[in-house]
């Protein structure tokens, strides 16, 4: 290719050889190159690195006036050095001469640096000229110049000839500017020459190869997601394990990244504990906090906008602050790393750490972000103080939310502030949810604006979460169709609802369906509601099982429950565990009856038996009981007593019978008539009677019985006929004609 010259021809000449090694030509010292005042990561550089900074000005006007006396006498080495003196201090006319006069003698350094005079001066096609002179004779500086020259005339083979001529020489720059073209290109090659720059203290290669590092630890942990369900572990002692099983179905949680905020409503809809929960509307305003395109997953900042009535936060998907995942674009639950995928994101934050100290700022913001993934709280801090200082505004941002969690509040809005001045339009969303807390609703629209108008979609429809939450339906119904249209599937979601609480399914339909195929679970969960409505039950399990596969709790649940239906006890156990696990006290009442019905009935303990540990379908029976679900309640105080605890079994069918279980009332009276206590047992056997519970009505009729209240025996007597069941009703039908029989003889 004659654009590369003849290497061989050239050197035959016997003038541009390596006079100087280690002196001038290649020379690394300050003095002995041109180094531009820019950015030395992203500019032509001349043979030698470093700046003049930290040089001491005397010093150098020594060496100059004792170069400039040589050079005078015709010392070649001296004229190089005098020229490249002049260069970097901006003398391009007394420059000139020393330099040309130096490469007429064969100084390669000379040669490399009269190419950078003359690409200063605009005549880039005759510093090309030079540059190859320099380069064939051996200049990796002068390689790496006329590679980013080809580069930006288009040329990309000669680019990266020559690019590969300075990085094979060990050429910092060269090698990431090879990186440069070849990442371009999607070449695989391009992270091998990264690290040769990094490894020679290149800063932007240090923070480009860890990104590299950090996406494929990112890959990695996507890769590995379907991890095998946790199985085998008993009751809420395992609500770690049980936690880990709910992402085995969902690698998000149900956590949206970028999404804004996640709600609630409960809308029509049947199945588990009086029908599904319509998810999403307006109560918590959720915007990003690592607020880098590579940090964390987002976080919420809560709203105070109350809920709708008729609304309620949505079971098990996190809304408002939420957990943060792993470092990068592409978040990932903790569950999913292994020890490969630790050890890539551990070289990516050392490079981090590399970059970030020699002031790469989004280095910084990207290491503190690993550091507060991995708990190290206070040094994440350090990390973020120094890129925010350097005007980074995403760790201002990221510096804030970690003061907020401190409980520095103050501090937080402070940095949010800074950044939202810088145009951060996450900051701007946390300032608007801070405000809205506090019950100030202007300045929270204000700063929703200020994030909207500064490209973020969250501040839409965070006006929208606020509008929806002081009942201004139609302004929440705009901002939520404003944000739905760029493409906010959560905002899409919203207006969904909105929609169908107005009585337009028809019209939520197409909203619901456009927020799940973007991945919105709650969506995708709304969606089985609606089709639920229209007996659709094979399609709205489709998407309930889309929902439960993304970690939606009350998906799962009803998954669980059409399964059982269905027969399929195995699966059916596997989304109940993770809908408990989730926080679902149906589903832990349901799993807990499905553990019980495989056990054998116990027998009356022997004299002398210890008492048995609690089964695992008890503790969750408790863990139901504990979220307040009756039926849970009932069945806890059933085992108890049948333990042998009079004392805790009260205590249960208490609790139940003051929620409105007539069973708990029923069980709660006979315990107290047990104990001599008829009277209190009357009053909860008619709290339950009322209730519709016919053998507290039978109960009832044979207490007035044996008290000689024949009339009041007679009417429990015939409430209990009533309601049944069957053998209640015979047996209430005698003891009436009983006493019919008494009062008329």
């Amino acid at each position: 290719m004659e654009f590369m010259g003849d290497r061989a021809t050239l050197l035959e000449t016997g003038r541009f050889v390596h006079r100087h090694a280690g002196k001038v030509a290649d020379a690394t010292s300050p003095a002995n190159a041109v180094v531009n005042t820019d950015n030395v990561d992203n500019t032509h550089n001349t043979d030698g690195a470093g700046s003049d900074a930290g040089v001491d000005p005397v010093e150098t006007a020594g060496a100059e006036a004792r170069h400039r006396r040589a050079a005078e006498g015709g010392d070649t080495a001296s004229m190089s050095v005098l020229g490249a003196l002049l260069l970097r201090r901006g003398d391009l006319d007394g420059a000139e001469a020393y330099l040309r006069a130096a490469t007429a003698e064969g100084d390669r350094a000379a040669a490399n640096n009269l190419g950078v005079l003359l690409h200063q001066r605009g005549y880039a096609d005759e510093a090309a000229g030079w540059w190859r002179i320099a380069a064939v004779a051996g200049s990796a500086a002068a390689a790496h110049a006329l590679g980013r020259h080809f580069r930006e005339r288009g040329d990309e083979p000669a680019a990266e000839y020559w690019l590969r001529q300075s990085a094979e020489q060990g050429h910092a720059l060269g090698a990431y500017a090879l990186a440069d073209l070849l990442e371009h290109r999607g070449d695989a090659g391009a992270e091998r020459w990264l690290r040769a720059a990094a490894e020679q203290g290149h800063r932007e290669a240090a923070y480009r190869l860890a990104r590299a590092l950090e996406r494929r630890a990112a890959q990695e942990a996507r890769a590995g997601g379907a991890v095998a369900l946790v199985m085998g572990r008993s009751g809420p002692a395992a609500r770690d394990a049980e936690g880990a099983c709910r992402r085995a179905l969902s690698a998000s949680d149900a956590v949206i990244s970028g999404s804004g905020a996640v709600v609630s409503g409960r809308g029509a809809g049947r199945g588990a504990g009086g029908g599904a929960p319509v998810s999403g509307s307006a109560a918590t305003a959720r915007v990003d906090s690592a607020g880098s395109a590579s940090a964390r997953q987002d976080r919420g900042a809560t709203a105070a906008a109350g809920s709708r009535a008729g609304l309620a936060q949505r079971s098990g998907s996190g809304a408002g602050d939420v957990a943060t995942g792993p470092v990068g674009e592409d978040g990932a639950s903790g569950e999913l790393g292994d020890r490969a995928e630790l050890s890539v994101l551990d070289e990516a934050a050392q490079w981090y750490q590399q970059a970030a100290a020699r002031g790469h700022r989004r280095a910084a913001l990207h290491l503190g972000a690993i550091l507060e993934q991995r708990g190290e709280l206070k040094e994440a801090g350090r990390w973020y103080l120094t890129a925010a200082k350097d005007g980074e505004a995403r760790a201002a941002c990221a510096l804030g939310f970690l003061l907020r969690d401190a409980g520095d509040e103050e501090s937080a809005a402070v940095w949010w502030l800074r950044a939202a001045q810088d145009g951060d339009g996450n900051a701007a969303n946390a300032l608007g949810a801070l405000h809205a807390a506090r019950g100030e609703q202007q300045t929270a629209e204000r700063w929703y604006r200020a994030a909207m108008d500064a490209g973020d979609v969250n501040g839409a429809y965070n006006l929208g979460l606020l509008c929806a939450a002081q009942d201004r339906t139609p302004q929440a119904e705009q901002w939520y169709r404003r944000a739905a249209y760029a493409g906010h599937r959560e905002a899409a979601n919203a207006l969904a609802v909105l929609l169908l609480q107005a009585g337009d399914a028809t019209g939520a339909e197409p909203w619901f369906s456009k927020a799940a195929e973007a991945g919105s679970v709650d969506a995708a969960f709304n969606l089985g509601i609606l089709h639920v409505g229209r007996d659709d039950d094979r399609t709205a399990l489709t998407w309930y099982e889309r929902a439960a596969a993304a970690g939606h709790t009350e998906a799962a649940l009803q998954v669980g429950i059409a399964l059982l239906r269905d027969g399929d006890e195995q699966a059916a156990e596997r989304h109940l565990r993770c809908a408990a696990g989730g926080g679902s006290a149906e589903a832990a009442f349901r799993l807990a009856t499905v553990l019980d019905s495989r056990q054998p009935p116990p027998g009356p303990p022997a004299l002398g038996e210890p008492v048995a540990e609690k089964s695992e379908c008890e503790e969750w029976y408790e863990r139901a009981a504990e979220m307040g679900h009756r039926r849970a309640q009932v069945r806890v105080g059933m085992l108890a007593a049948a333990r042998g605890d009079m004392a805790e079994a009260a205590r249960w069918y208490r609790e139940a019978a003051e929620a409105g279980s007539r069973n708990g009332a029923f069980n709660l009276g006979l315990l107290l008539a047990r104990e001599g206590s008829e009277r209190e047992a009357a009053l909860w056997w008619s709290r339950a009677a009322r209730a519709g519970h016919g053998r507290a009505a039978l109960r009832l009729a044979l207490l007035a019985a044996r008290r000689g209240e024949l009339t009041e025996g007679q009417r429990w007597c015939a409430r209990a006929v009533e309601l049944g069941p069957a053998e209640v009703a015979e047996r209430a039908a005698r003891l009436r004609e009983a006493l019919h029989q008494e009062l008329t003889a």
